[in-house]
Protein backbone atom coordinates (compact mmCIF):
# COMPACT_ATOMS: atom_id res chain seq x y z
CA UNK A 1 0.00 0.00 0.00
CA UNK A 2 0.78 3.28 -0.86
CA UNK A 3 -1.54 5.36 1.42
CA UNK A 4 -3.64 6.35 -1.69
CA UNK A 5 -0.89 7.17 -3.68
CA UNK A 6 0.56 10.40 -1.63
CA UNK A 7 3.44 7.89 -0.14
CA UNK A 8 5.88 5.35 -1.88
CA UNK A 9 6.24 3.48 1.21
CA UNK A 10 4.19 0.48 2.34
CA UNK A 11 2.67 0.77 5.70
CA UNK A 12 1.65 -2.71 7.17
CA UNK A 13 1.56 -4.27 10.62
CA UNK A 14 1.76 -8.08 11.34
CA UNK A 15 0.73 -10.32 14.31
CA UNK A 16 3.73 -12.14 14.59
CA UNK A 17 3.50 -15.91 15.88
CA UNK A 18 5.83 -17.29 18.39
CA UNK A 19 9.11 -18.95 17.50
CA UNK A 20 9.22 -16.37 14.69
CA UNK A 21 12.41 -13.85 14.17
CA UNK A 22 11.86 -10.56 13.78
CA UNK A 23 13.82 -10.43 10.54
CA UNK A 24 13.34 -12.23 7.03
CA UNK A 25 16.25 -14.06 7.04
CA UNK A 26 18.50 -16.16 9.26
CA UNK A 27 21.80 -17.95 9.21
CA UNK A 28 20.89 -20.90 10.73
CA UNK A 29 17.42 -21.34 8.69
CA UNK A 30 14.81 -20.76 11.91
CA UNK A 31 11.38 -19.05 10.86
CA UNK A 32 11.55 -15.65 9.84
CA UNK A 33 8.88 -12.88 8.51
CA UNK A 34 9.61 -14.22 4.83
CA UNK A 35 7.10 -16.44 5.74
CA UNK A 36 4.64 -14.32 6.11
CA UNK A 37 5.61 -11.11 4.12
CA UNK A 38 6.57 -10.81 0.75
CA UNK A 39 7.07 -7.12 0.15
CA UNK A 40 10.22 -5.61 -0.72
CA UNK A 41 12.08 -3.78 1.60
CA UNK A 42 10.44 -3.51 4.10
CA UNK A 43 11.80 -3.96 8.31
CA UNK A 44 9.98 -3.95 11.53
CA UNK A 45 10.45 -0.92 13.63
CA UNK A 46 11.20 -2.36 16.61
CA UNK A 47 12.00 -6.29 17.24
CA UNK A 48 9.95 -8.60 19.22
CA UNK A 49 11.84 -12.09 20.82
CA UNK A 50 11.93 -14.92 19.22
CA UNK A 51 9.61 -16.30 22.36
CA UNK A 52 7.32 -13.10 22.15
CA UNK A 53 4.01 -12.10 19.95
CA UNK A 54 2.14 -9.64 18.53
CA UNK A 55 2.02 -6.48 16.77
CA UNK A 56 5.05 -5.96 14.30
CA UNK A 57 4.43 -2.57 12.23
CA UNK A 58 6.81 -2.48 9.10
CA UNK A 59 7.70 -0.35 6.77
CA UNK A 60 10.33 0.96 4.24
CA UNK A 61 10.22 4.77 5.67
CA UNK A 62 12.87 5.39 7.76
CA UNK A 63 11.08 8.35 9.66
CA UNK A 64 8.71 5.93 11.46
CA UNK A 65 11.87 3.49 11.74
CA UNK A 66 13.73 5.58 13.91
CA UNK A 67 11.16 7.77 15.77
CA UNK A 68 9.00 4.10 16.82
CA UNK A 69 12.48 2.80 18.45
CA UNK A 70 13.92 5.89 19.48
CA UNK A 71 12.83 6.35 23.39
CA UNK A 72 13.18 9.96 23.46
CA UNK A 73 9.91 10.40 21.40
CA UNK A 74 7.73 9.04 23.97
CA UNK A 75 5.86 5.76 22.06
CA UNK A 76 4.14 3.83 24.23
CA UNK A 77 4.14 0.16 23.76
CA UNK A 78 1.34 -1.84 25.24
CA UNK A 79 2.01 -5.48 26.24
CA UNK A 80 0.05 -8.44 27.36
CA UNK A 81 2.20 -10.54 30.21
CA UNK A 82 1.50 -13.66 31.73
CA UNK A 83 3.06 -13.86 34.97
CA UNK A 84 3.52 -16.52 37.86
CA UNK A 85 1.77 -15.85 40.63
CA UNK A 86 -0.67 -12.65 41.83
CA UNK A 87 1.68 -9.95 42.05
CA UNK A 88 1.03 -7.67 45.05
CA UNK A 89 0.10 -4.38 45.66
CA UNK A 90 4.53 -3.45 45.96
CA UNK A 91 5.44 -5.63 43.05
CA UNK A 92 2.94 -3.53 41.02
CA UNK A 93 4.75 -0.36 42.38
CA UNK A 94 7.98 -1.19 41.54
CA UNK A 95 7.32 -1.74 37.91
CA UNK A 96 5.59 1.48 37.70
CA UNK A 97 8.55 3.65 39.04
CA UNK A 98 11.04 1.18 37.32
CA UNK A 99 13.46 -1.84 38.48
CA UNK A 100 16.86 -2.04 37.45
CA UNK A 101 17.43 -4.45 34.20
CA UNK A 102 21.14 -5.02 33.45
CA UNK A 103 22.95 -2.48 35.70
CA UNK A 104 20.39 0.66 34.28
CA UNK A 105 16.86 1.79 35.83
CA UNK A 106 14.15 1.49 33.55
CA UNK A 107 11.59 4.51 33.16
CA UNK A 108 8.40 4.32 34.47
CA UNK A 109 5.52 2.38 33.03
CA UNK A 110 2.36 2.03 33.31
CA UNK A 111 0.93 -1.69 34.67
CA UNK A 112 -2.72 -2.72 35.94
CA UNK A 113 -4.25 -6.16 35.92
CA UNK A 114 -6.15 -7.52 33.12
CA UNK A 115 -8.88 -8.76 34.26
CA UNK A 116 -10.80 -10.91 32.76
CA UNK A 117 -7.62 -12.81 31.25
CA UNK A 118 -7.92 -11.52 27.38
CA UNK A 119 -9.10 -14.11 24.96
CA UNK A 120 -6.23 -15.18 22.78
CA UNK A 121 -5.11 -17.42 20.35
CA UNK A 122 -3.57 -20.84 21.19
CA UNK A 123 0.43 -20.60 21.48
CA UNK A 124 1.73 -23.17 19.00
CA UNK A 125 3.76 -24.37 21.91
CA UNK A 126 1.50 -24.25 25.51
CA UNK A 127 3.41 -22.42 28.35
CA UNK A 128 4.51 -24.64 30.95
CA UNK A 129 1.43 -25.70 33.23
CA UNK A 130 2.46 -25.91 37.09
CA UNK A 131 -0.58 -26.72 38.97
CA UNK A 132 0.68 -25.24 42.92
CA UNK A 133 2.10 -22.01 40.61
CA UNK A 134 -1.29 -19.98 39.86
CA UNK A 135 -0.73 -17.36 36.64
CA UNK A 136 -2.28 -13.96 36.09
CA UNK A 137 -2.43 -11.48 33.28
CA UNK A 138 -0.66 -8.07 33.60
CA UNK A 139 -1.30 -4.77 31.27
CA UNK A 140 1.92 -3.19 30.84
CA UNK A 141 2.88 0.01 28.99
CA UNK A 142 6.58 1.14 27.99
CA UNK A 143 8.35 3.76 26.39
CA UNK A 144 11.44 1.95 26.04
CA UNK A 145 12.60 -1.23 24.39
CA UNK A 146 15.49 -2.67 26.14
CA UNK A 147 16.53 -6.28 25.45
CA UNK A 148 13.63 -8.83 26.63
CA UNK A 149 12.70 -5.22 28.70
CA UNK A 150 9.38 -7.07 30.16
CA UNK A 151 10.13 -10.50 30.97
CA UNK A 152 13.38 -8.62 32.87
CA UNK A 153 11.45 -6.32 34.47
CA UNK A 154 9.12 -9.16 35.98
CA UNK A 155 11.36 -11.57 37.10
CA UNK A 156 13.08 -8.91 38.74
CA UNK A 157 9.90 -8.21 41.13
CA UNK A 158 9.52 -12.27 41.41
CA UNK A 159 7.19 -12.90 38.53
CA UNK A 160 8.25 -14.58 35.53
CA UNK A 161 6.81 -13.48 32.01
CA UNK A 162 5.24 -17.08 30.44
CA UNK A 163 3.66 -15.60 27.74
CA UNK A 164 3.99 -12.16 26.20
CA UNK A 165 2.13 -10.16 23.36
CA UNK A 166 2.51 -6.79 22.57
CA UNK A 167 -1.12 -5.64 21.18
CA UNK A 168 -0.13 -1.70 20.38
CA UNK A 169 2.08 0.42 19.60
CA UNK A 170 1.52 4.28 20.04
CA UNK A 171 -2.25 4.28 18.21
CA UNK A 172 -2.13 1.21 16.41
CA UNK A 173 -3.96 -1.57 18.20
CA UNK A 174 -3.05 -5.59 16.96
CA UNK A 175 -7.09 -6.04 16.70
CA UNK A 176 -8.13 -9.16 15.65
CA UNK A 177 -5.56 -10.25 13.71
CA UNK A 178 -4.29 -13.44 14.04
CA UNK A 179 -0.75 -15.04 13.93
CA UNK A 180 0.56 -14.79 10.93
CA UNK A 181 -1.43 -12.11 9.23
CA UNK A 182 -0.91 -8.95 8.45
CA UNK A 183 -2.74 -6.02 6.84
CA UNK A 184 -1.61 -2.14 4.97
CA UNK A 185 -2.47 0.90 7.63
CA UNK A 186 -5.36 3.18 6.58
CA UNK A 187 -4.20 7.05 5.64
CA UNK A 188 -5.98 7.44 8.96
CA UNK A 189 -3.65 5.23 10.79
CA UNK A 190 -0.66 6.41 9.41
CA UNK A 191 -1.12 9.90 9.93
CA UNK A 192 -2.14 9.37 13.65
CA UNK A 193 1.04 7.62 14.35
CA UNK A 194 3.08 10.31 12.62
CA UNK A 195 1.14 12.84 15.26
CA UNK A 196 2.30 10.58 18.17
CA UNK A 197 5.49 10.74 16.58
CA UNK A 198 6.65 14.17 17.21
Amino acid sequence: MNVSGTSPHPYLILNKPYDVLSSFTDADGRPTLAKYIQKPSVYSAGRLDRDSEGLLFLTSDAYFLHRITDPRYKLWKEYWAQVERHPSEQALTRLRQGVYVKGKMTQPAKVDLLSPEPELWPRTVPIRFRKNIPTIWLRIQIQEGLNRQIRRMTAAVGHPTLRLVRVGIGPLMLGNLQPGEWRDLTRQEVNALRSACV
